[in-house]
């Protein structure tokens, strides 16, 4: 099998898993991402987010093929792009950091590692561009569908390599620092699954 690991573009978009593609849950406050849903601007919403960030800051995802299909995502940028962020308790992200909004892997390619490759892809994306940490909002003590779906809960985000530097009985803050990822080796699995050395410029639901 081949991988392709692409910046996220306007071009791609569509190539998000799901509903995905037109969420504005981080994207906007949750006021406004309200009204987007309900008035049914929300792909449009989101189409401008992509755009603006672009232009303004740079690459904010990337996107992960197996053979051509798309396998999964993970999306970040700057807290000033994420005003979702500051509904939530243990808020604001750190000045340092760039906040890790949400990342999926397909049910297909689960269990794989891929989400642990999306998450050193775009390590390595900000390490180049001097950002030193990626931090995230997690969630606890929820299954199923009382989990907020664009919530990554914290236990995954533990397993890797986030740790906690603001704990919270369900809305923990966890924090990454970019250069512990260059260390990081691929597992033997995911090797034999993408076929080969990774092809540079990209988590099961998290």
């Amino acid at each position: 099998m081949g991988r392709r690991i692409v910046p996220l573009t306007l071009d791609n978009l569509a190539d998000l898993p799901g509903p995905c593609h037109s969420c504005v849950f981080w994207e906007l406050d949750p006021v406004s991402g309200r009204a987007a849903v309900e008035s049914g601007k929300a792909e449009a919403e989101k189409e401008g987010w992509i755009s603006a960030v672009l232009l303004e800051w740079g690459s904010c995802g990337r996107i992960v093929y197996v053979d051509e299909q798309p396998a999964g995502f993970v999306l970040y940028a700057p807290p000033a792009y994420v005003p979702r962020s500051q509904s939530f308790p243990t808020s604001p992200v750190s000045p340092d950091a760039v906040q890790l909004m949400i990342s999926r892997v397909l049910p297909a390619f689960q269990g794989q590692g891929l989400g642990r490759v999306l998450v050193q892809t775009a390590a390595k994306d900000l390490l180049r561009r001097n950002v030193r940490a990626i931090e995230a909002i997690g969630v606890l003590g929820t299954k199923g569908k009382e989990r907020p779906s664009c919530l990554l809960p914290a236990e995954h985000l533990l397993a890797v390599g986030f740790k906690t530097v603001r704990p919270h009985h369900r809305y923990p803050r966890l924090r990454l620092e970019a250069r512990t990822t260059l260390s990081w080796r691929r597992p033997a699995a995911l090797d034999r699954l993408l076929g080969g050395a990774p092809q540079e410029p990209a988590l099961r639901p998290f």
